[in-house]
């Protein structure tokens, strides 16, 4: 027990050989661990996470610079609960790194000599109108909730609380939120409280983020070790019962490069920083990728939300559901199915819905269908009823006259 300081020096050769090199201590019979993590954050970026004896502690990523766990409270973005003696490591990530290296101080208290930071008081539930109340048209039994696949908050790189985020669903319509914080699962054991007090369904996922790439892995399954080859998140995440979609699979120093022989279920097909603009049409091809047989990917939308500075709400886009209910399981089982659909917002806009062997445009009078072959088809009227067999190849989307994307459904 007591403090030690670590002074180290990471250069381009350090992070060549290694992206994610540990500090290794014992905190013996201290009851709580604080971490600190001093350097030069305008000329490099050094991410910071924990593990214990018994598994993964938490991460924060380049987010914070200072972590502290106990028996009962841990920092957002780290798991409470027992310090046990052993082996524990501070994990650092090599996520930026300048040519000429960057001097990186670490500094281990057991136990803490500081305590958590609090959380902000929570926000009053919002109460207006939901996606679901669109009723729109929908297979026998189910109905279309409106969703967010993907966001963040104070349990990694987001600056909005649980109870901010589900506020913030809310306020824009969403029936269902994923809460996928990056290479954490410490968010996961208060979004069943959150969800219920706010009246939103909060889906349990994590953000498994590299520099290769990134993927949510949905459903509470546990944590998913991005240090591993991404073939292993494919296949932990099928054997625990979750789904995995590759993120936003073209997006800058986020694209996608890992290889794989067989691609994950689910594709966010739809993100953000593609919002209104079909430049990015490479997406399309991207489909093709799939195996054929598999009837292609599930199709995902998520705003990777972050903070409201970004200019738009949880939400943008939405990812519409057809589930018998909004429970995370009955979701779940919806998402696997492939039962998803993408517009731009949860308020009435213009919509394509898959039901069962028809296509529905709803409030898209005067828009264009466009298949994957890019056939293309003025539609006319608020509600157009489409035979699937006649369409050509999905998935469809919806392009307004100027071009812009409106509404996919596979």
């Amino acid at each position: 027990m007591g403090t030690a300081v670590h002074r180290l020096r990471f250069d381009l050769e350090d992070q060549a050989a290694q992206r994610y090199p540990e500090l290794v201590f014992d905190p013996g019979g201290a009851d709580s661990v604080e971490v600190t993590l001093r350097y030069d954050t305008d000329a490099a970026v050094v991410d910071l996470g924990c593990e214990g004896p018994t598994g993964w502690r938490g991460w924060s990523g380049g987010a914070r610079s200072r972590f502290v766990i106990g028996r009962d409270r841990a920092t957002p973005g780290y798991v409470p609960g027992e310090v046990e003696p052993g082996r524990w490591a501070v994990v650092l990530g090599l996520h930026a790194i300048p040519a000429e290296g960057v001097a990186v101080e670490v500094t281990i208290s057991t136990p803490a000599v500081g305590d958590v930071d609090p959380e902000p008081p929570a926000p009053p539930p919002s109460v207006g109108p939901r996606g679901s109340d669109r009723a729109l048209p929908a297979p026998a039994g189910l109905t279309w909730f409106a969703g967010d696949f993907h966001s963040h908050t104070v349990h990694s790189d987001g600056e909005a609380t649980i109870a901010e985020l589900a506020g913030r669903a809310t306020a824009n319509g969403l029936d269902v939120l994923a809460v996928t914080d990056h290479n954490t699962v410490s968010h996961h054991p208060h979004l069943a409280g959150v969800g219920a007090a706010h009246d939103i369904t909060l889906l349990p996922g994590q953000e498994v983020t590299t520099a290769r790439g990134h993927a949510n892995a949905f459903g509470d399954i546990g944590w998913i070790d991005f240090r591993r080859p991404a073939s292993e998140w494919v296949a932990a995440v099928e054997a625990r019962g979750g789904l995995l979609s590759i993120n936003h699979p073209l997006e800058g120093d986020c694209s996608w490069q890992h290889p794989l022989a067989d691609l994950p279920p689910a594709l966010e097909l739809w993100h953000i920083g593609w919002f209104r603009d079909l430049g990015s049409t490479a997406m399309w091809g991207l489909l093709d990728r799939w195996d054929p047989g598999s009837g292609g990917p599930v199709l995902l939308g998520g705003s990777d939300f972050h903070h409201a500075g970004q200019g738009y709400a949880p939400g943008t886009p939405t990812t519409w559901v057809a589930a018998a209910d909004r429970s995370p399981a009955a979701i779940m089982e919806a998402v696997t199915a492939g039962r998803t659909a993408l517009s731009w917002a949860p308020a009435p806009s213009p919509t394509l819905l898959r039901v069962d062997d028809e296509l529905i445009a709803v409030e898209a009078d005067g828009s264009v269908l466009v298949d994957m072959d890019g056939r293309r088809r003025v539609l006319h009227g608020d509600r157009v009823r489409l035979a699937a067999p006649a369409l050509g190849r999905g998935p469809f989307r919806l392009e307004s006259a100027a071009g812009h994307l409106l509404a996919i459904s596979p």
